[in-house]
């Protein structure tokens, strides 16, 4: 945890730094997660979750920005409703964004994830399982969102995950629809 504080307060101190004259807004932001894992070409069920976190979002030009986040992330998979892996990340994307003029933007981009927990149910038993999941996700991010004149928006993406994320072999890749809100101060 102290590692992802660290790379946290790094990053952000490297886009002050780059951008510092270049208009920068934070925002806040939450939502669900729809969540799966693909594992050898079969896609497991789906499993709720949420993600809460913050942004910055970085005017390059009048039509486009870069927009790096942080935020906690609850993903994984159902199987059958008999079991359910529950992963729980640290998410660090760095989306492009093309912005038009009535508050629409199309983002895309890479996001690298941290694990912070990995828990396995079923039967009646709940066993960690983080020892058998690589401490790094990397995936890419493709979406859409639109901001009000409010500064209230909402957010809507898929990430494909492009890493097998397990260590035995298994070939097994997130897979996560995310719809949320975001509220970015002036």
């Amino acid at each position: 945890m102290r590692k992802m504080f660290l790379i946290t307060v790094s990053l952000l101190f490297f886009f002050n730094v780059v951008f510092s004259q270049t208009p920068v807004q934070f925002g806040l932001k939450a939502g669900i997660n729809v969540s799966a894992l693909k594992t050898n070409d079969q896609l497991s069920d789906h499993r709720s979750g949420y993600y809460v976190g913050g942004l910055a979002h970085i005017h390059l030009s009048r039509q486009f920005a870069l927009q790096p986040e942080v935020f906690y992330s609850s993903q994984g998979a159902e199987y059958n409703s008999a079991s359910k892996t529950k992963l729980n990340y640290i998410n660090v994307p760095v989306l492009g964004q093309y912005m038009f003029g009535n508050g629409v933007r199309l983002q895309t981009g890479p996001q690298v994830g941290f694990i912070t927990t990995a828990k396995s149910t079923g039967a009646g038993e709940e066993a960690i399982v983080k020892s058998s999941m690589k401490d790094t996700d990397f995936s890419w991010i493709i979406g859409a969102s639109y901001l009000s004149p409010l500064r209230l928006g909402i957010d809507a993406r898929y990430n494909l995950g492009i890493r097998d994320v397990s260590k035995n072999n298994a070939d097994m890749r997130n897979r996560l629809w995310q719809v949320g809100l975001f509220y970015q101060f002036r």
